[in-house]
This record gives C-alpha cells, structure tokens and sequence, in this order.
C-alpha cells in the first residue's frame, strides 16, 4: 500500500488558513477543502479516476478506500489480490472478500495523487465509491455539511489550544483504538498507518456511559441493542417502534427500532426524553454510532492531534427517526419530532445562513434537504437557479425536491430543463422516468428508461433501478435484463437477494423460465434470516413459481411464510387460495381467496391478467 505517498502528495499543497484561536504560537494549516454535496444520507465529493470524474462517499468509519466491483470494472481499474488475508467486516456483522487496485492518477480537491490505493469489494453505495480514514486520517478533519464542506487540517503547536476556531463549542476526549486485526507477517504497522485507528469517545445515556464512533457512512446515528438493553430497553419493550432494516458491507443487514429514553448526553449537550434509534451493531469496543444524522445537525472538528472532538450545534433534528416500513413498497414517514440538545423531543428552529455564490446555496440546500426542512432548501436551491439559470445539476437537484413537496409539475419542469442542457445524464433521465410512471405517463416513462439503459455503463449500480421501474410498467423481459446486468457485477452485494427476487418474480409473473426462477428465489432465501424485510416478498415470489410449476404443496408452505411474515399481502392470500382450490380444498380455498379481495379487491382481476384463474 503506498500510504506515505498519498499523505506526501497531499501535504505538498499546503493551503494556510487563518483562525480565531486563543493562542497566537497555534496555526491550523488547511491542506485540503473538499465542497460536498448530500445525496440523501450521504456526503459525496468529487473526485476523478484517471480523468474520468466521480463522486466518494465520505465515510469516517471506513478504515480504507474501498470501491465495488462493478465501481472498479466501470473505471477499466486492474484488480489484484491483496498480500496479506483481509476482509472487509460491515455494521451488521457481514463480511466482504476484498482485492486491491491502484489508480494511476487519483484527483482530489484540484490536487492529482498518484498511484493511489483503494480496496475493491462489498457493496456498492454511491456511483464512485467510498473515500476513507487513510485520507480523512491524514491530519485533523473537520465535518462542516450543512455547509457542503469538509476540511483536512494540519495543526502546528496547538497542544493546549482549542481548535474549534468558529466559536462556542462542547467537546469529548476520544481514544485511538486499533479496529483491524492484520494477519501475522503483514509490513504494515500501527505507527505508520494512522488509516488503522477509530476514534472512540463515551455518551451518556440514562446515566450510563457507553463508547461511541463518530462514522459519517451511516446513514443514522444508533445504539447497540446490547447497549440499550442494560438501560431497560428492548426491541420488545412498550412504545419500541421497528424502524426498517439496513444494509452493511457485503450482504448483511440490521434491523433498527426507535425507543424513548430518559436522556442522551455527549460532550456539554443533553437531551432529555431523548428518542434514539437502536439495532444490531457488532463493532468491537463500539455501543453506539454517530452518523450523518448526527453530523448535518452539528459542525464537528476531530482532533487525531489532540484526540478530542469539537462539536457545535447547528440546529434541526440531532436524529434522524424515518421508519423504513416493513414492506418496502411504501415510501418512508417520520415516526415524531426528533431531538434537540437542551430540552424535550421537538423541531429546532432553522438557524439563519449566510450568503454565497450559486455552489455555496446548492451545497447549504442540499445539506437542509437531508435534513427535511424542506422550505429552507427550496429557497436556497432556488437562489442557486437564479444564480446560475443554465446549471443542469441545481436544476435536477431543485426537481429532486420539488419531488419531496410533491409540485409534481414543477419537478417536472426542472427535470426536462436540466435534460436539455445535459441530454444524457443518466440520474436525471432515470428520475423523470420514475415521476412520469408515478403521474400515470408509462410510454413516456419508458422512453425515459430507454434512454437511461443506453447510456448507463454495463455495470452501473443504476440497472437496479432501471429494472424496477421497467417492473412497474410491465416491461417484464427488460426487467430481467437489466437485473442480469447488475447481479453480473454485484455478487457480493447487500442487495443481492432484493435483485434475484426482481428476477425470479419477473419470470414468474410471465410463467417463463421457471426453473431459473425457482433457483434465483430459493439462493435469495438462503441469503436472508427471516427477520429481514424482504423475506417475506421472496416467500410470495417462489410461492408464484411452485403455483406456475403445479407443486401446490411446497406453495402453499411457502404462501404460508410469506401471510404469517406479512398478514397484508393479498397476493400470497390469494395465491394460496388457488393452490387449495386445485388440491381441492374449496372450503378453504375460498376462504384464502375472500381474505385477498378484502385486503385488495383487484387481486383477482391481476391474477387472471397473468393467466391464473380459481376456476
């Protein structure tokens, strides 16, 4: 690994940045600003592959940059093994067989790094990849994403000076704790690879101390069920609300609850009557995770010099408390208002920003929409649109929220405009497809679709989306294959039983291929425990297949999983019900069939469309 290449090439270009510290012997030296801008959860940055632009996933927790796969195949990247034994451990305790690769020229905040190394494996979660601790380790690094930034800093005679230079500040002591077990025999050590260590800081929470690791890459902040269950709470607990299921590295998942505590206490802030989100959590010597949610609402120095964190609040939700329902079909909702230092479970106010070119307004806007104040992005998203009417991306990104405020039309109208000025930008053609399809234009929808799979590179992360929205119009041979595309190149995804669901439900819908079916859905139950979310969706796909293949039996036992997992799925009832129809069973065949129009009076009406009738 050429880590003391990458860390000489950026110190080179040292950028001097004048702070209000206390001390006038302390200098902080700003050698690199990456501008970010929120994709949802995440913080990305722009960065080029051997001259081809990209966008990283800044993710503190990640101990190196990793690409997928398909990530590394779309770039032409060469894989090769790495020399000593490593694998990649994700939140939910999965793993990832991992390789190497070596970028000739990496750029990065306007800086060409060369002969980079990043790992390549696991899932895929953004379209370029994921910048880790052996950059973000490099010095000092201050989060700042409600202003669309992240800063590397180097620190010269501040020992005893705080260096949260913007003003007011609450701070916690944080410990640097090897979290990599490298194989015997390795050349890397500890004191050379700063990349290996995490940062561990304690909360409070009821007045119990726990660790906790500040990682940007979750999307959530959470506590381990282990942790909240010696305060007295239980995802079986009163009033625990499950709050859907996430993905690790690998194929691993982690299921999430929302429960109300006492209090949350880190640094000088405490909350009270805190809600918090728990889960699985299996990262050694870690009880708790502060991630995006955590990070938008606050402004954050980490000091590897000092080993404390600077924090200041900068208002809205500490927490993000979205519960992902059980289904997956519907889309998400807030389970309450979430918490703010210094009181009860309440909405902060918006904090005043200032003023700035069109990229500082985009960043400040996208940063609020993570956030869900969505009145305060659309006047700062807006503002960039004026600023720069002919810029495609604030155009694409002010339709994204329009989306969110449901002004279809004026989605609309963003989305077409920045379509004309970047006519093959394949987010943009892929999210209009997805709103004409919602508003009732499918021909115009799939001409959309269309074009998004013509320009979309062979192993782009985006054919999954392309092949579920080709299901949604019916488009059922390409929606196998595009999926194919993506499970090609995504072997090793946490997706992966999602796609081969797509696949064996596109073909069992049509009655085509079905021994393939019956292999895709049966390697995707083997994939998933049944808590997860998707297992009962896979139950009802492979009960289609066995209906379509005439072993009433082995569908009806598995209709059976998928109606005691999912009492609401109409499709399973009704399924069954023609299985017991065929066995003869009318009493009860009837019974299944009468359970599924009264949960959707038009489930008859699509199985006779696919041919399945309960005569």
């Amino acid at each position: 690994m050429k880590t003391h290449v990458l860390a000489c090439s950026l110190f080179v270009a040292t950028i001097h940045c004048t702070s209000a510290l206390a001390e006038n012997k302390c200098k902080l030296d700003r050698f690199a600003e990456l501008p970010i801008t929120m994709s949802g959860p995440r913080a990305l940055t722009v960065a080029k592959f051997n001259g081809q632009e990209t966008r990283l996933f800044i993710d503190s927790g990640a101990f190196y940059s990793i690409l997928s796969p398909a990530v590394a195949a779309t770039f032409n990247l060469k894989l090769s093994p790495l020399p000593f034994g490593l694998s990649v451990r994700g939140l939910g305790g999965s793993t990832a067989d991992v390789q190497h690769t070596i970028v000739k020229t990496f750029t990065l905040a306007g800086f060409d790094l060369h002969n980079v190394d990043f790992l390549v494996g696991g899932t895929e979660v953004s379209t370029g990849g994921v910048l880790g601790r052996n950059i973000l380790h490099l010095g000092d690094v201050e989060y700042d994403f409600a202003q669309g930034f992240v800063r590397l800093f180097a620190p010269k005679d501040c020992q005893n000076t705080a260096l949260a230079y913007w003003g007011s500040y609450s701070e916690m002591p944080i410990t640097a704790e090897i979290n990599i077990k490298l194989p015997t025999g390795t050349s890397i050590q500890p004191r050379t690879a700063p990349w290996m260590y995490t940062n561990i800081g304690t909360v409070s929470v009821n007045g119990r101390e726990f660790h906790v690791e500040l990682d940007t890459g979750s999307p959530v902040s959470f506590l381990s069920l282990k942790a909240a269950e010696k305060v007295g709470i239980k995802p079986d607990s009163p009033g625990v609300l499950y709050a859907g299921d996430y993905v690790g590295v690998g194929t691993g998942r982690y299921r999430t609850y929302i429960a109300r505590f006492d209090s949350f206490k880190i640094g000088q802030e405490e909350i009270k009557n805190a809600k918090l989100r728990i889960g699985d959590l299996e990262i050694p010597n870690v009880d708790m995770l502060l991630g995006a949610d955590f990070v938008l609402s606050h402004r954050i120095y980490v000091s590897n010099s000092q080993h404390k964190m600077y924090f200041s609040y900068n208002g809205g939700p500490v927490f993000d408390l979205t519960v992902k329902p059980k289904s997956g079909a519907e889309p998400a909702t807030q389970t309450a208002a979430a918490s703010q230092p210094g009181g009860e479970s309440g909405e902060a106010a918006a904090t005043a920003v200032p003023a700035g070119d069109a990229a500082d307004f985009a960043r400040r806007g996208e940063a609020m929409e993570s956030r869900r104040e969505f009145a305060q992005a659309l006047e700062q998203l807006t503002r960039a649109c004026e600023l720069e009417p002919d810029n495609p991306e604030y155009l694409f990104r002010r339709g994204v929220l329009y989306e969110e405020l449901q002004q279809a039309a004026s989605a609309m109208a963003d989305f077409d405009r920045s379509l004309q000025l970047r006519p093959n930008d394949l987010n943009a053609l892929l999210t209009r497809a997805e709103l004409k399809i919602r508003t009732g234009d499918k021909p115009g929808g799939r001409a959309d679709l269309d074009a998004a799979g013509a320009v979309a590179p062979k192993q782009a992360g985006a054919r999954f989306r392309i092949a579920r929205a080709y299901e949604r119009v019916d488009q059922l041979d390409e929606t196998v294959k595009q999926i194919s595309l993506w499970i090609e190149s995504h072997e090793d995804d946490a997706e992966l039983p999602e796609a081969l669901n797509t696949r064996c439900r596109a073909r069992a819908l049509q009655g085509v291929d079905l021994p393939l079916a019956l292999k895709d859905c049966t390697s995707a139950l083997r994939h998933l425990d049944k808590s997860a979310a998707v297992y009962p969706r896979v139950a009802d796909s492979r009960g289609l297949v066995y209906l379509r293949m005439g072993d009433f039996d082995k569908s009806i036992a598995d209709y059976d999983t998928a109606v005691r997992l999912n009492p609401k799925d109409a499709w399973a009832w009704y399924g069954r019900g023609i299985d017991k129809l065929r066995k003869s069973k009318t009493q009860d065949g009837n019974a299944d069939i009468a359970a599924a129009v009264a949960l959707w009076p038009g489930v008859a009406a699509e199985f006779k469309r696919r041919g399945i009738v309960s005569d």
